[in-house]
């Protein structure tokens, strides 16, 4: 199994971050996935490639160029993949994982989730997104989605695309209890 994880790269957030992503990366490394993440050597994505390495998990990073050059890769991992852009970047870290897990981050987190979501939202990618709402991080991008579909802007079945969860310990059932979603999605993309 393999799981990719979108996180953050400031190494001046709050402790109780970095303590919550060593926690997933336990989580991850017991359950035997291989972590797919954004290649960093800091911040929550440092974190989590070097707990999950200190406990013999495998992980393997995905990098632009650009990125390398200016020494931002983890020197590391069990495999490191450099790609031209962003946007290659986005489409390798999601490329035949069995879940998305999105921990707490910046811009570059928020739109590489979104992207993921509205992907969902179309059909084109079927795996749980768990979203990590540590001490309710994302209670307000989750209550944006709510207002959207309570004014119409997507369906009440958009709720399903992603599932929230508070602690790591909860990642894994959410996993695998996550509600089934296939290419047919696209019947309902438009509201």
């Amino acid at each position: 199994m393999k799981v990719c994880v979108f996180c953050a790269s400031s190494a001046k957030i709050s402790e109780k971050y970095f303590h919550q992503t060593e926690l997933v990366a336990q989580e991850l490394v017991d359950a035997k996935f291989t972590i797919v993440y954004g290649g960093g050597s800091v911040g929550l994505m440092g974190c989590l490639a070097n707990k999950a390495l200190s406990l013999g998990g495998e992980v393997i990073g995905i990098l632009p160029r650009f990125m390398d050059k200016v020494e931002w890769g983890h020197k590391g991992l069990s495999k490191m993949v450099l790609v031209e852009d962003m946007r290659e970047r986005k489409k390798q870290l999601i490329s035949n994982v069995d879940a998305v897990i999105a921990l707490p981050g910046g811009c570059g987190t928020l739109e590489e989730l979104m992207e993921v979501y509205t992907l969902k939202r179309l059909g084109k990618f079927t795996k749980p997104i768990i979203v990590l709402n540590t001490d309710g991080f994302y209670n307000h991008l989750e209550q944006l989605i709510d207002k959207m579909i309570d004014e119409k802007f997507m369906r009440p079945e958009h709720r399903q695309i992603w599932q929230f969860v508070n602690s790591p310990n909860d990642i894994i059932p959410a996993i695998e209890s996550a509600p089934p979603w296939d290419e047919s999605a696209i019947r309902f993309a438009a509201v």
